[in-house]
């Protein structure tokens, strides 16, 4: 059963229509070398003729060669040959064959594959009427009055009808038996002629950092927005749930700082998903959305720290990119110091724009018991790192004495690494 489920099992099935199929995109070169070779004087004898079916053949191997050259024959080969010899996709490569040795190896494979799916689509044709009527001569007299039974004596015995229906089944065997071989043959080459190519595994390797790239983006960005609102807005809701019966006033403060700073996150996730929708278009990653320094002064208001503020030269000469960054930056030293240094805690905050550089320096004291660690958190100091490095600049962070410093420093424009997130 395991061997006749290889000849006409399903994959095996499958198979043989791959080759049929291969057969049929062969005619058209099979006719061309048809009239070549009619034209060197085969005439009326050339469909009779064994040599001249050959000469044909060969000739339109070659011309099946060049036309699988072009890049869309890959895409197209690799199609039917997942759906059809059961090859897993992983093996097979993606797209169009750009490259000189892609285009090489898809036309090698083209040309396999219509050399043997002629063969096989032309025996699968020819072989069976034959095979069968072999297989009727002792049931039917006609037929053994026809060519069947041409040749030596000794093939027309009454041993040779007897054995006639053995023969006739032996010879569909047979042609199962070269369709499966054929067929393994190609699934075996498949993944060798249309497996992705060095330049195809580099190029879906920068596809894969091109894309782990923009998910940490999302990441960081989501991280640092909607975790600062919800660290502002804990707080908020934590000093005002403690003074609610002795301090209305500072219960409509709070209340206040919590709406605004929802409002605020609402506006920037939208910002933020918008990178989602964006078309592609160079540069657009870096202008469409996110506040920058200039949005600072808001952020500071209902942070829910207190925050001395103390710049030097003017924030607003910095490029877009960079200071959207610094915003994120400082936005994510904001939640850090409402976690860390016991929410009263006074925070300085000095942003130094330099000629060819912008300074952040966050300071704020070390509360009495350290934060509580949140699990799957840690993630902020290293998105800020990122921020930086993906910028060409350098972040510190750790306790000094009684103070928990963060340092970053940024180029003063965009730096080519930004660009390519």
């Amino acid at each position: 059963m395991k061997h006749l489920a290889s000849l006409f099992g399903r994959r095996a099935r499958l198979r043989w229509l791959h080759l049929i199929i291969g057969g049929a995109l062969l005619m058209p070169y099979f006719l061309v070398g048809t009239v070549l070779v009619g034209m060197t004087g085969g005439g009326q004898a050339l469909f009779s003729s064994v040599p001249a079916q050959f000469a044909a053949f060969a000739i339109a191997l070659p011309l099946a060669a060049v036309t699988g050259f072009f890049p869309l024959v890959r895409p197209l080969s690799v199609a039917a040959v997942r759906a059809l010899c059961g090859i897993p996709p992983a093996l097979l490569a993606d797209g169009p064959a750009r490259t000189r040795q892609a285009r090489v190896r898809s036309a090698g494979w083209y040309t396999l594959h219509l050399a043997l799916g002629g063969i096989i689509s032309g025996s699968t044709l020819t072989l069976p009427p034959f095979a069968v009527a072999v297989a009727a001569l002792p049931f039917f007299a006609g037929l053994r009055a026809t060519w069947l039974l041409d040749g030596p004596e000794m093939l027309r015995g009454p041993w040779a009808l007897a054995l006639a229906p053995f023969a006739g089944l032996a010879m569909l065997l047979a042609l199962a038996l070269a369709a499966a071989v054929a067929g393994e043959v190609l699934a075996r080459r498949a993944p060798v002629l249309l497996g992705p190519t060095p330049e195809d595994r580099l190029a879906a390797a920068e596809r894969r950092a091109a894309d782990l790239a923009v998910r940490n983006r999302l990441a960081r960005e989501l991280h640092d927005s909607v975790g600062h609102a919800l660290s502002a807005v804990t707080l908020q809701a934590g000093a005002a749930r403690r003074v609610l019966d002795r301090d209305p006033e500072f219960v409509r403060e709070a209340l206040t700082a919590i709406e605004e700073t929802t409002r605020r996150t609402v506006g920037e996730l939208d910002s933020v998903l918008g990178l989602l929708r964006q078309d592609g278009e160079p540069g657009d990653e870096d202008t469409a959305y996110g506040p920058g320094l200039d949005a600072l002064g808001v952020l500071l208001a209902h942070c829910g720290v207190p925050v001395a503020y103390e710049r030097q030269g003017d924030p607003d000469s910095v490029d877009p990119v960079v200071s959207r960054e610094a915003y994120r930056i400082v936005q994510e030293g904001l939640s850090n110091a409402s976690r860390h240094g016991g929410g009263a805690s006074p925070v300085r905050l000095l942003i130094a724009v330099r000629e060819r550089e912008l300074e952040i320096v966050m300071e704020n004291p070390l509360g009495e018991r350290p934060a509580v660690v949140r699990p799957g958190g840690g993630r902020g100091l290293r998105g800020i790192a990122e921020r930086a490095v993906l910028l060409g600049g350098r972040t510190e962070a750790g306790a000094d004495g009684g103070l928990w410093r963060l340092t970053a420093v940024l180029p003063g424009t965009a730096g080519r690494t930004e660009g390519r997130r």
